[in-house]
């Protein structure tokens, strides 16, 4: 296991271990999670554990045009029945994700530490959000980096139903809109796969990340 200095570093992500884990140690500063970020790895643990850095394989991904709308969710769309904001309100989004109860997990890996870390990236135009309101209610949202041709989504919540698809398909829409070119979704699950994401190598998830990148 690769245990991190105060150096500025990560080992090739070619190196990380079947389970997926790139390295332990270091620190949330911004310099180190752009790079982090950059290089195709992103920190997850649970509060009292060391910060861990993860690359997978596979990784999940939404190629834009593959983004998948049933009929049911055009109809929401379509009845304007939420107010949607772009990184009006990044804290408290983190926020409402931190809060989330998710299986298998004993706490959250979004940290009081992990927030504030997030927020100076939102202060640096690197982080955002997309909020979804209903009666002026925050009821749905999610946030991510923005590496300005890939969107590494984090983390997304929702209060009432189809709320946080709205957000997701928003974000889609914005991404495809802008010429991006891929957005992460890190790593497997079934509500991210109805949307239309699909696992690839962590390779030719590299290949695309490095791509266009300065």
């Amino acid at each position: 296991m690769f245990y991190l200095s105060q150096e500025l570093f990560f080992p090739p992500v070619s190196e990380t271990k079947s389970h997926g884990i790139v390295a332990l140690g270091g620190d949330l500063s911004s310099e180190r999670l752009q790079l982090a970020y950059k290089s195709g790895i992103f920190p997850w643990f649970e509060d009292g554990e060391p910060i861990t850095w993860w690359s997978p394989n596979p990784r999940m991904v939404l190629f834009l045009d593959e983004l998948v709308i049933s009929k049911s969710m055009r109809n929401i769309l379509n009845r304007n029945t939420f107010t949607i904001t772009f990184n009006q309100n990044f804290r408290d989004v983190m926020a409402h994700c931190q809060q989330i109860k998710r299986d298998g997990q004993n706490g959250t890996w979004i940290t009081n530490d992990m927030i504030e870390a997030y927020c100076k990236l939102n202060e640096l135009g690197i982080a955002k959000s997309i909020e979804v309101w209903q009666n002026d209610e925050l009821v749905g949202g999610l946030y991510g980096i923005d590496l300005g041709h890939v969107f590494c989504g984090e983390s997304m919540f929702s209060k009432v139903s189809n709320a946080s698809k709205v957000a997701f398909i928003t974000l889609v829409k914005y991404l495809q809109q802008n010429d991006y070119k891929l957005l992460d979704c890190q790593v497997y699950n079934p509500h991210l796969e109805s949307l239309g994401c699909r696992e690839i190598d962590r390779i030719d998830f590299m290949e695309l990340l490095k791509k266009d990148q300065s």
